[in-house]
């Protein structure tokens, strides 16, 4: 399996941002895909997964409401909508494959991660 993160950049508070993962040579039992985030200096964070066959969904408490997780089959690709975003959104953020149902750990296959800026 591999994952290509791609959609950070620059953007000020309050503004928006889509993250694509594309999955090549995914197999049906890693159904499950997650976003996480790791911001400097701080552990890597859980902020949501989706499940390719059902499109059931998981968020993070501090995401819920402001970040949508979807995907689109065909393509192969999970997205992450981002809106109202904050500066302590700030981080890189990776996709992830786990073989396990939602919320998904642990996560066996990772992309390179997309840098997200959010400037105050």
């Amino acid at each position: 399996v591999q994952l290509q993160a791609s959609g950070g950049g620059l953007v000020q508070a309050g503004g928006s941002l889509r993250l694509s993962c594309a999955a090549s040579g995914r197999t049906a039992s890693y159904d499950t895909m997650g976003w996480f985030r790791q911001a400097p200096r701080k552990e890597r964070q859980f902020v949501a997964a989706i499940s390719w066959s059902t499109g059931s969904t998981y968020y993070t408490d501090y995401v819920k409401g402001r970040f949508t997780i979807s995907r689109d089959n065909a393509k192969n690709t999970v997205y992450l909508q981002m809106n109202s975003l904050k500066p302590e959104d700030t981080a890189v953020y990776y996709c992830a494959q786990s073989d396990k149902g939602l919320p998904g750990p642990p996560y066996d296959y990772w992309g390179q991660g997309t840098l997200v800026t959010v400037s105050s």
